[in-house]
């Protein structure tokens, strides 16, 4: 079993993404392979939450340039984790 701070990298904290916080949605940065089964494990066991649905989706890199050279920016998986109604929310700024 992958350590669940492996998979879970980073909340990512937008303006749509903060106002999915409001319907008990969380949007994470996850590693590629992880499965939906995975990050499931990993948001109640960091969090302590109880997690009903995560939907999962692959972001596409970005061409990027930088003066004459071009490249790419890195592919990533972002999962949207749906909280039960009887679970607590997840508040990132506590430590702040």
């Amino acid at each position: 079993m992958k350590n669940p701070r492996d998979i879970i990298k980073r909340p990512v904290i937008t303006e749509r993404s903060t106002e999915q916080m409001e319907e008990n949605k969380f949007t994470f940065e996850v590693d590629l392979k992880a499965n939906k089964t995975e990050i499931k494990k990993a948001i109640e066991d960091i969090f302590g939450v109880k997690v009903e649905k995560v939907n999962t989706m692959r972001v596409p890199g970005k061409q990027k340039r930088v003066g004459r050279y071009v490249g790419m920016t890195s592919e990533w998986k972002k999962a949207i984790v749906t909280l039960s109604k009887d679970s607590k929310p997840i508040s990132f700024f506590e430590g702040a």
